[in-house]
């Protein structure tokens, strides 16, 4: 079993920043295929934003933050985080970090067999 648990959420003005970290616990990042964070706003479905794969550490990006969102991981505090820059009102969410220990196609949350409890996210104007 994996436990993983958010924080740095927060109420940040447009244009700011915030840093997300995921902390694990039960098995160490090595034992994991893929980690990545999730996000639900409001009456809309949850989505992929960015995922890293553990071994060789490929990261893949959603369209809508590339360039502006940057995961990184450190292996030795086993902690995921989350660099959010350039923060826009349609970035506000419940952000969650989520792992998976087997490949499959493509980013979807079903597969995905580890969640957090979800950290919110609001950006203002």
């Amino acid at each position: 079993q994996v436990q993983l648990v958010e924080s740095g959420g927060g109420l940040v003005q447009a244009g700011g920043s915030l840093r997300l970290s995921c902390a694990a616990s039960g098995r160490t990042f090595s034992s994991l295929y893929e980690m990545g964070w999730f996000r639900q706003a409001p009456g809309k479905e949850r989505e992929f934003v960015v995922g890293i794969r553990w071994i060789g550490g490929s990261k893949f990006y959603a369209d809508s933050v590339k360039g502006r969102f940057t995961i990184s991981r450190d292996n030795a505090k086993n902690t995921l985080y989350l660099q959010m820059d350039s923060l826009k009102p349609e970035d506000t969410a419940v952000y969650y970090c989520a792992a998976r220990r087997f490949f499959t196609t493509g980013w979807n949350d079903s597969d995905f067999e580890y969640w957090g409890q979800g950290t919110q996210v609001t950006v203002f104007v």
